[in-house]
């Protein structure tokens, strides 16, 4: 068996320790991987954890599992995949976390992989492909690590919930049901719902802001029945350079059932002043985005509520 080993690095604007807890945190791999939507803890013991993982690639929704083992003494991260698509027979690799000063950190890509029935074209085709994608993807992880641990005060996460004498099903259904929207929601004026893969959807829409200013957005959505609906949006409004959330259905012991929305936004501070005007700063457009995205995420549980409560 022929296994190829592989090395990619780059320098990162940050300390060693908030690379690697940034790095560590499944959590947080949506805003610093750009191709990933969603990923959730299958299994968890002491420093080992097995993961799903849900990632566009060519335009589409892809999902897979991986084992990680975390070493925060040793600022590593190692990662198997379970099961590899073909022509790949095995693939893993080691997240390697040097410092190189107080706010400096050498961030080391290896890659471990071989080929089914060592075929030298699939393993010349793995080899591009592991090549082009790390070295489109460090870029990218630099930009977000920088960003995440410079400037905090451009993130802001929310929520907003209801009550609802319903059932957690039809409140899912409702949100899930995106396709008819343009008929539920009066702030949707249209929308396209794809899902080639059952519980993978990309949807695209327009929407109104209560100012009457329109905007497209796409998204992809991870969806587990009947408890939430997990997003990325992955096409943005100029004012955000991030936006993920949540929807949330969870019945308590009174039979009434909490549905909330959570968002997760960093704001984009080059378009501030183009969106919002010469004045406005950061403070502006946190209180903005909190306003709106907030308005539009209570009017759609508002609508849900009242269809959940109507079919009781």
């Amino acid at each position: 068996m022929t296994t190829r080993e592989v090395e990619h690095e780059i320098t990162v604007m940050a300390a060693a320790k908030e690379v690697y807890r940034l790095l560590a945190k499944v959590e947080n791999w949506p805003r610093l991987f750009p191709p990933n939507v969603y990923v959730e803890h299958l299994e968890q013991e002491g420093d080992r954890e097995r993961i799903r993982i849900w990632a566009t690639a060519n335009g589409e929704a892809k999902n897979w599992t991986s084992r990680r083992h975390l070493d925060p003494e040793g600022l590593r991260i190692t990662f198997q995949q379970e099961v590899s698509s073909p022509p790949i027979a095995e693939m893993g690799g080691t997240w390697i976390i040097e410092p190189l000063g107080t706010d400096e950190t050498r961030l080391r890509l290896l890659h471990s992989y071989r080929a089914i029935d060592d075929d030298p074209e699939s393993l010349a085709w793995i080899d591009e492909a592991v090549d082009s994608n790390s070295r489109a993807e460090l870029p990218a992880l630099k930009a977000g690590l920088e960003e995440a641990t410079q400037t905090a005060e451009l993130t802001l996460s929310f929520t907003d919930s209801v009550r609802v004498e319903g059932s957690a099903k039809d409140l899912y259904d409702f949100i899930n049901e995106a396709d008819r929207w343009t008929e539920r929601l009066p702030h949707v004026s249209t929308v396209k719902l794809t899902e080639d893969t059952p519980g993978l959807q990309v949807l695209r829409m327009d929407t109104v802001a209560k100012d009457g200013s329109a905007h497209t957005t796409e998204s992809v959505r991870v969806c587990f029945p009947h408890q939430r609906i997990a997003y990325k949006q992955t096409t943005l409004p100029a004012l955000m350079t991030l936006h993920t959330g949540n929807w949330q259905f969870e019945e308590g012991d009174d039979g009434v059932v909490t549905a909330t929305s959570q968002h997760t936004v960093v704001v984009n501070a080059e378009n501030i002043t183009k969106v919002l005007g010469p004045d406005a700063g950061v403070k502006r457009a946190r209180e903005f985005l909190r306003s709106a995205l907030g308005a539009n995420s209570r009017a759609t549980l508002d609508h849900a509520k009242r269809y959940a409560e109507a079919r009781r």
